[in-house]
């Protein structure tokens, strides 16, 4: 049975030999960045380095590769590899009701104010694998909100998406979700929302009957709609400022007036030139309302 790494020894794969000529690698990582840009459309050059960095080394050690030229060359030359390096790339980290506390915000806070509205449309921006989707449709199902909702989850991965689509989670997740769900507010026995079906937890399909799954990139693709909901929680951090910013204006131009944005505990919109167009709705949440 394969042990897990430790963090250490997780970051020490993730790292340049000690060798490694750390000006050269900067450009062979432009490089490799550039190439993938232009061959498949995918631009993660606006990535934080740090970030990007370790995870490229992290996918040469797992390629028995030495350099980052040689996963350039790998990468350019076979789809597959790039595939691999892509789940490395968008990062995949999440858990339904992921904090609970903003959860339960969300819903004395947020989903009072959704009643005004006789339809109510939802972004989940780098949906990942759909968990945060699920937690959602769950929260306005309990609400008697969701048959006027429609949630719309991108990701810039389709891998990732397919997963979410499937609805089949980790089955030995499910006592953490359960927790986490009831921290939440939740109103009924989880197990209501999934049986234990092909070696994990299919969630019902009744759950994503107002959701519509397709590819988006923040980093180059415009709005699609008008949202009266923005989720984008523990995606900035992963993006240089200049980024950040553009993906702001993105989230700006998207929601209607008095529309929610939601981000990350560690994101903020502090320093943004649109701090001034929001005010914040919980104090201790990362829960936005456009106001101007």
């Amino acid at each position: 049975m394969a042990v897990p790494l430790t963090p250490e020894a997780d970051r020490a794969l993730s790292e340049a030999p000690a060798s490694y000529d750390t000006a050269l690698e900067r450009i062979e990582i432009e490089l490799l960045l550039e190439g993938i840009h232009r061959h498949y459309g995918f631009d993660f050059r606006s990535y934080a380095f740090a970030s990007v960095r370790r995870r490229l080394w992290k996918r040469i050690q797992a390629e028995g590769l030495r350099s980052v030229s040689e996963l350039q060359a790998r990468v350019l030359h076979d789809p597959e590899v790039m595939e691999r390096l892509l789940l490395d790339l968008s990062v995949n980290v999440t858990s339904m009701f992921r904090d609970p506390h903003f959860y339960l915000a969300f819903r004395t806070r947020v989903l009072p104010l959704l009643r005004t509205y006789p339809f109510i449309r939802i972004w989940h921006a780098g949906c990942s694998t759909g968990e945060e989707v699920y937690s959602m449709a769950i929260m306005l199902e309990e609400e008697g909100l969701y048959d006027r909702a429609r949630l719309y989850a991108t990701d810039i991965n389709d891998v990732v998406l397919q997963r979410a689509r499937s609805g089949i989670f980790p089955l030995d997740r499910m006592q953490e979700y359960t927790e986490n769900y009831l921290k939440a507010g939740g109103k009924r026995s989880f197990s209501e929302y999934y049986t234990a079906k092909y070696g994990g937890a299919l969630f019902s399909s009744s759950l994503t009957r107002n959701v519509v799954f397709g590819q988006h990139n923040l980093v180059t693709d415009r709005s699609f709609a008008e949202f009266n909901v923005i989720f984008c929680r523990n995606v900035l951090i992963y993006f240089d400022k200049t980024l950040q910013q553009r993906v702001h204006g993105l989230f700006y131009e998207s929601l209607v007036n008095f529309g929610i944005l939601a981000l990350g505990a560690k994101e903020s919109l502090r320093f943004s030139k649109y701090e001034p167009c929001y005010e914040r709705l919980d104090p201790g949440e990362k829960i936005y309302r456009k106001v101007r």
